[in-house]
């Protein structure tokens, strides 16, 4: 079954359903993403930071899809803000590949490279370790540097505000392709997604169905209008967020649900009216405004309601 596809500001096409592959137990996401790639996904979301992309080059092999059939992107870590072609090139060797359809800045924010731990540095005091002196314009110029040289076809951000945004758009080469941020029924950011709509740079959502006993699976409105169109609440979930244009990720590794989310998303994206989307569009609003993903960087990234201090 081939996804949708939706087109980036720089020309590429990005397929609208991937498969996540966060949080995956060792063991489990070569078979999600070789369960995923037979199903007929072709879009794979990945980060160094996983710690899994072996297994992901593993999957991807015992598939036997050919490796430019799929769209693979990975995500530039925190610690590595000053040494960008250093961590890709890790990613590369990891996954097995000479180059990236989409590498993202994973989160607007440097850690010590030189800390007391690679991936999350911290201070005495227990905060995070942030490298203040990095500019983010200049990780974005590194980022752009790994397209000129072909290593990577297109870049963008992930968990980018609009403030975070606007550091890095006055000096862009290369306007962001995508933003990458938690999107779902219960936290929409539709006042960000106008903004993203307004600068042609598409968003798109990871935990698109909240998380482990999520509650946004017994969400009335969204099951109900399920029960309409004789679909599953998940379908609905990701449908919503597909009629939008935001490219959903849904992270699984039972085979059943890989399978389900990308045929189920489809479909609801078929069946959604206008006014089913505009009644999903206030569930948030109606009091069920939630994030399920607040790291305590210690720093303000510009979201709304979102903890800035890391103080114990």
């Amino acid at each position: 079954m081939d996804s949708h596809l939706i087109k980036l500001n720089d020309g590429q096409f990005i397929p609208a359903v991937g498969l996540g592959t966060w949080q995956s137990k060792p063991n489990e996401v070569a078979r999600a993403v070789e369960t995923a790639l037979r199903a007929g996904y072709r879009h794979l979301d990945c980060a160094w930071a996983y710690g899994n992309e072996k297994e992901v080059s593993q999957g991807l092999k015992a598939s036997g899809v050919p490796r430019e059939e799929v769209y693979i992107t990975s995500k530039l870590w925190c610690t590595y803000h000053t040494r960008v072609e250093e961590c890709l090139d890790q990613t590369l060797a990891n996954l097995g590949t000479d180059y990236l359809d989409l590498y993202l800045i994973h989160w607007p924010v440097a850690l010590n490279p030189n800390g007391n731990h690679p991936v999350f540095p911290t201070r005495p005091n227990g905060n995070r370790d942030v490298d203040e002196s990095r500019d983010l314009r200049e990780t974005w110029k590194d980022m752009e540097a790994l397209v000129k040289k072909g290593k990577v076809r297109s870049i963008g951000a992930s968990n980018f505000s609009q403030m975070m945004l606007e550091k890095i758009l006055p000096i862009a080469e290369i306007i962001p392709a995508v933003d990458q941020l938690e999107l779902h029924l219960y936290n929409p950011q539709l006042k960000l997604l106008d903004y993203l709509k307004s600068k042609a740079i598409v968003p798109q959502a990871y935990s698109p169905l909240g998380s482990t006993n999520s509650p946004l699976f017994t969400d009335e409105v969204a099951t109900e209008i399920a029960h309409k169109y004789g679909l599953q609440t998940a379908d609905v979930l990701l449908g919503y967020l597909l009629v939008k244009d935001v490219v959903v990720l849904p992270k699984s590794v039972t085979p059943a649900r890989i399978e389900a989310n990308l045929t189920g998303a489809l479909t609801a994206y078929n069946k959604l009216t206008a006014s089913d989307v505009a009644m999903l569009d206030g569930v948030a609003a109606s009091g069920k405004q939630k994030r399920l993903i607040m790291p305590l960087w210690g720093v303000d990234l510009g979201f709304d309601n979102w903890p800035v201090s890391t103080n114990k």
